[in-house]
């Protein structure tokens, strides 16, 4: 004897209207939106080590020291001489990239990517650091409108 399981009238009603209720549930699994570091770091070293007064001062980025450092928001910077570390000390807000140093255009897109040192932007005062080449291409082709929808993202991604 084969054994044929039915479903009565009363029991698929009430698996339908449980299903809006599941749906509408906090229990429902939803991709987790990961907490940005304040500040892009690889082990614990801000923008790859680079100082960051070189794209303002030099026009191009410089490799900084372990000799001349300043611990600020999570990070330590390296600077490539003790003058440039106390420039940047004086105005941190200043110079320091754009969305921690993470990358511009993931910023833009709602999300946050590590960046490279030799692609950066300097637009309007504002330092801003981008994954690769490419992608600066890509964030330099609407500098205004990705630094507009970059500032509006920020604030979120550092909350999760």
């Amino acid at each position: 004897m084969t054994y044929t399981p039915t479903l009565s009238r009363r029991s698929a009603l009430g698996l339908l209207a449980a299903v809006p209720v599941t749906l509408a549930s906090p229990l429902v699994i939803r991709p987790a939106k990961a907490m940005a570091p304040e500040t892009y770091a690889e082990d614990g070293v801000a923008i790859d080590g680079s100082d960051v007064m070189g794209y303002w001062l030099d026009g191009e980025p410089v490799m900084g020291s372990p000799d001349f450092t300043y611990d600020w928001k999570g990070a330590t910077w390296q600077f490539a001489s003790a003058e440039t570390r106390d420039m940047f000390i004086a105005d941190p807000e200043r110079y320091a990239p754009a969305y921690g140093g993470h990358c511009a255009w993931a910023a833009s897109r709602g999300y946050v990517a590590p960046t490279t040192p030799t692609a950066w932007t300097l637009h309007e005062e504002r330092l801003f650091l981008n994954y690769s080449l490419g992608v600066q291409w890509r964030w330099r082709r609407n500098i205004p409108g990705n630094v507009a929808k970059g500032d509006e993202n920020w604030p979120g991604l550092l909350a999760g």
